[in-house]
């Protein structure tokens, strides 16, 4: 009876699941488009991993978003705080930092659906650049797919400026020093600095009292929006196109080979954001991140040399700490403030460089191809030297960014350090470079596979029951040394 009962309920459950395909096959015509989704082909690689874990991050980073935003109060104005952490009672702070507190300390699960929420962005980013690098560096961008490298470019773009509008809301020590220096970059663009800083800000800094719900509405509503349009598109471009894949036996470039996306990829890619979701709320649960209640309400007479901004962050400050102290000016004008050059003028030239990559490699290669095979980085030499020295560059100045961690941790000398930094990061790049080339010439000249290599021993029994080690070519060890004994007395 109960095998009975259950093939009853299986096909009453496969009844429902056709009645509901026919439903809307019956109005929008979708049986063909759902039979080629499902019949689409994921390749099988772990890099493939990257894209997926920036997107399950994203999408944690609406849900617990949307929870927050609930509790939220983006307003500047002034209160005296009254909420369960002791230390600050009494204290005069904004509404904004005064709503963070209570999202912290007062609302059921509050703590743990922020500090998720910040660890989200900040994998959300390291997946976004560990997936632009493994592109680039396997060719991916090349046609047809140089149209979805620039979207992932804007992608890295966008979600460092949404980072950075998402933990300056609090108005806490760490955001307002950040705006500060937002701000003073804004001053040193060239003619129009001061117009668009008091246009963004709603006057002199810190702003007046419109600027906190302008930066609420860019962080909750319009880079959300954006950014979940042009990965809708990143996926759509990538569905039509076809994935690309690494060569491999029976793998051309007509053809793709993995697993299909039902059932085998669906189940896999459920798995793979339940558990990068539950990864991120154990990191929020155990790992403190952002204690905003210890760095105190912003007050522009002080400043802490403990606090760092978050890691994708870190570039720039290094930027603005290396460059040189001066200013173009004429006479008695500043026509270019300092921090233009490593606020504005380096993430232009990096994004540039980004931008323009596929049709500067297009051009010196006159390669005009379609390629849906992938390189290993040995077999562009060049692109892979080329950008190991441009991301060591960005990777020089982003370590300068943590100067003051040096000095405190490691009594590091702030000026000893600059100074270290400026020439490694000119010199070291070329290093990089040529060591990358070599190397890179070298496999590709061997075919060696370093990192695949098996170490080990193989132990063989012989007939009368003793273990021998075997040597690569079949033969034991003690059968290698008496061939070589045997060949030294045949010399002789």
């Amino acid at each position: 009876m109960r095998v009975l009962r259950r093939r009853r309920a299986a096909r009453s459950e496969e009844a429902a699941a056709a009645d509901a395909v026919r439903f809307l096959d019956e109005r929008l015509g979708v049986s063909p488009l759902l039979k080629a989704t499902m019949k689409y082909i994921f390749p099988d690689h772990w890099t493939f991993l990257f894209g997926e874990i920036a997107l399950y991050s994203f999408i944690v980073l609406v849900a617990t978003g949307v929870y927050l935003t609930l509790f939220f109060e983006p307003s500047t104005a002034q209160m005296t705080y009254s909420g369960s952490y002791a230390p600050l009672q009494g204290t005069a702070v904004s509404e904004a930092y005064d709503s963070t507190l209570r999202i912290v300390f007062d609302v059921p699960a509050g703590l743990l659906v922020r500090q998720a929420h910040h660890w989200a962005a900040l994998v959300f980013m390291v997946a976004i650049v560990a997936h632009l690098m493994r592109v680039f560096f396997t060719g991916a961008f090349r046609k047809p797919r140089d149209a979805n490298w620039l979207i992932g470019v804007t992608l890295a773009m966008l979600g460092l400026l949404e980072g950075f509008a998402g933990y300056s809301l609090a108005d806490d020590l760490l955001s307002g020093m950040g705006l500060a220096i937002a701000y003073g970059v804004a001053l040193s663009i060239p003619f129009v600095g001061a117009q668009l800083a008091v246009l963004i800000w709603d006057g002199n800094f810190p702003g007046g009292s419109d600027f906190i719900s302008r930066l609420f509405i860019t962080h909750v509503l319009i880079l959300p929006v954006v950014i979940a349009v042009l990965i809708t598109l990143h996926l759509a471009i990538i569905m039509r196109q076809k994935h690309s894949q690494f060569p491999g036996p029976g793998r051309t470039e007509q053809n793709v080979i993995g697993s299909p996306l039902w059932p085998a990829y669906t189940f896999r890619a459920l798995g793979m954001m339940l558990a990068t979701a539950a990864v991120l709320f154990l990191l929020g649960g155990l790992i403190q991140i952002n204690p905003i209640w210890q760095y105190g309400p912003y007050e522009p007479d002080l400043g802490t040399n403990g606090a760092q901004p978050d890691w994708y962050m870190g570039w720039l400050i290094g930027a603005l700490r290396l460059m040189p102290g001066f200013d173009v000016t004429i006479g008695d004008a500043t026509i270019i403030g300092n921090p233009f050059f490593g606020g504005v003028l380096f993430p232009t030239v990096v994004f540039s460089v980004l931008y323009a990559w596929p049709a500067v490699e297009r051009r010196l290669t006159r390669d005009h191809a379609r390629h849906d095979l992938l390189d290993r980085p040995r077999d562009a030499p060049w692109r892979t030297a080329l950008g190991a020295g441009f991301f060591t560059w960005i990777f020089v100045i982003f370590v300068a960014g943590a100067a003051d961690r040096l000095l405190v941790d490691l009594g590091f000398p702030y000026e000893g350090q600059v100074w270290f930094f400026r020439i490694l990061a000119l010199v070291g790049p070329f290093v990089v470079f040529v060591f990358t080339l070599r190397i890179c010439r070298e496999l590709k000249a061997s075919e060696a596979r370093p990192l695949r290599r098996w170490e080990g021993t193989v132990v063989r029994r012989e007939p009368d029951g003793r273990y021998v080690e075997v040597s690569g070519n079949g033969a034991s060890r003690e059968q290698q040394r008496e061939a070589e004994r045997g060949g030294g007395a045949g010399g002789g």
